[in-house]
C-alpha cells in the first residue's frame, strides 16, 4: 500500500490525480489545499511515499501572494523532508512561465530552486515538470485557462474575447499529465532532481482555437463531427463536451416523416459518412434503388426485415431475413439495386452507415425495383 500526498487536491490537476488514483486499491490518498493546516501538511509529508506538490497560487489579490502560496509552501515541504528520514519521490508541477519575467514565473523559478536545493543535501528523488498551459475536465474557466473560459463561453453561446486571434499557446491535456504521474509512481527517478516531461504538446493560435470549438457548439445543428483521429481534436471535442450545461445535453434531430414512417439524421463526418436511422410501418418497402458509388450498412435495431438484392445487370434476387434482436449488418455493395421490408406486425427500427455524406445535388442514388414482377 502505496500513501499519496496531493497538495492542491481540490484543484484542476488535484482533482484528476486523485481520481485516477482513486481506482487503484494500492494506494492510500492524503489530501492537503485551503483549509488545512500546517499540523496537516506536516502529517502528510511524513507519511507519504509519494508527493505530489500540485498547490499553488495563480491570480492572488495582491502580489506577495504568489511567493507565499508558490515559494514559501514548497519551502515548507523541503524543510520538513529535509527533517526526517522519510524520502518520498517528490514530483512538482512547475510552469514553463518561469522563463518569462513576471511575479509567478519567478515564485515558481524560487520553487524549484528550493527543491534543488534539498536534493543537494538529501537522497530524495524529485521530479519536476515545467507545464505550459494545461486543459481538460473540471478546469475552472475564467480563471487562468483560456481553453477552459472559451469552452464554457462558448457552450453557453456567450461572447468571448481575443486580443490576438494569432496568438500562439502551447497546450497539454490533464488526463497526459496524469499519465506522465503515474509513470513516475511505478518507476521512480533515481536519486536528485529530474526534469519530467508530458506529451503530446499542442501548438494552436486563439483564433483556431476558438473556431474549433464554435464548430463543436454548431455540430448539433450541422451534426458534423471532427476527425478525432487527430490527437488535439479528440482532447478538444472531449473538454468541450465536458462544459455544456447539465440542463442542455439532450437535442432534437430534425424527423423527416411521410407514408412509410420517418427518419432522421444522427451524425456526419467528412472523412467517414454518416448515420442515419429510420422507423419504417409495417409492410412497408423501403429502397428499390442503387449507387455507382456510395456503400451502405444496414442493422436492423427492432422488428422483422427481408433485404433483398440484385445486380443491376443481372436478374437473380438475393433475400436475408434478418430480426432485431439479431444484431447482424448488412452490407450494400454499390450497382446492386437493393430494399428493405418491414415483414413484422410493428414497427421496424434501423440504423444505417452510409460512406458519404447525403448530397442533394449529387445524390448518386437512381430508382430501380429488385423484383420486376412479384409471384
Amino acid at each position: 500500500m502505496k500513501t499519496v500526498l496531493i497538495t492542491g487536491i481540490l484543484g484542476f490537476i488535484g482533482r484528476n490525480l486523485k481520481q485516477a488514483l482513486s481506482r487503484r486499491p494500492d494506494v492510500k490518498i492524503l489530501g492537503y489545499d485551503i483549509g488545512n493546516t500546517p499540523k496537516d501538511l506536516k502529517d502528510g509529508v511524513l507519511s507519504a511515499d509519494v508527493i505530489f506538490h500540485l498547490a499553488g497560487v495563480n491570480r492572488p489579490e495582491k502580489e506577495e501572494e504568489f511567493d507565499q502560496g508558490n515559494t514559501e509552501l514548497t519551502k515548507q515541504i523541503c524543510e520538513l523532508l529535509e527533517q526526517s528520514d522519510k524520502r518520498p519521490l517528490f514530483v512538482f508541477s512547475s510552469s514553463t512561465q518561469v522563463e518569462l519575467d513576471n511575479p509567478y514565473g519567478r515564485s515558481k523559478r524560487k520553487a524549484e530552486a528550493a527543491i534543488i536545493d534539498l536534493a543537494k543535501c538529501s537522497p530524495v528523488s524529485a521530479r519536476i515538470y515545467r507545464l505550459p498551459g494545461v486543459f481538460g475536465k473540471w478546469c475552472r474557466p475564467n480563471y487562468n485557462s483560456v481553453v477552459a473560459t472559451f469552452c464554457h463561453s462558448i457552450a453557453r453561446d456567450l461572447p468571448i474575447q481575443i486580443s490576438d486571434p494569432n496568438q500562439e499557446i502551447s497546450l497539454i491535456h490533464v488526463n497526459d499529465v496524469i499519465t506522465a504521474f503515474l509513470k513516475d509512481m511505478e518507476k521512480p527517478p533515481t536519486p536528485g532532481v529530474t526534469w519530467g516531461e508530458v506529451s503530446p504538446v499542442f501548438k494552436i493560435t486563439l483564433g483556431e482555437l476558438t473556431e474549433r470549438l464554435h464548430s463543436y457548439r454548431l455540430s448539433r445543428k450541422t451534426l458534423l463531427i471532427p476527425d478525432f483521429s487527430d490527437p488535439l481534436t479528440c482532447r478538444l471535442y472531449s473538454t468541450f463536451q465536458s462544459y455544456l450545461p447539465e440542463d442542455s445535453l439532450m437535442y432534437d434531430l430534425e424527423v423527416k416523416t411521410d407514408s412509410r414512417g420517418s427518419l432522421a439524421e444522427l451524425l456526419k463526418t467528412k472523412s467517414h459518412g454518416q448515420i442515419f436511422v429510420s422507423r419504417t410501418k409495417p409492410g412497408i418497402t423501403r429502397g428499390n434503388h442503387y449507387h455507382d458509388l456510395k456503400v451502405e450498412k444496414f442493422c436492423v435495431l427492432e422488428g422483422d426485415a427481408i433485404i433483398r438484392f440484385r445486380p443491376i445487370q443481372g436478374k437473380d434476387v438475393i433475400e436475408y431475413k434478418i430480426s432485431g434482436n439479431e444484431f447482424r449488418v448488412v452490407d450494400i455493395p454499390p450497382c446492386y439495386t437493393h430494399s428493405i421490408e418491414n415483414i413484422g406486425i410493428s414497427d421496424m427500427i434501423v440504423l444505417f452507415w452510409a460512406n458519404e455524406i447525403f448530397n442533394a445535388d449529387s445524390p448518386d442514388t437512381y430508382p430501380l425495383e429488385v423484383i420486376h414482377e412479384k409471384a
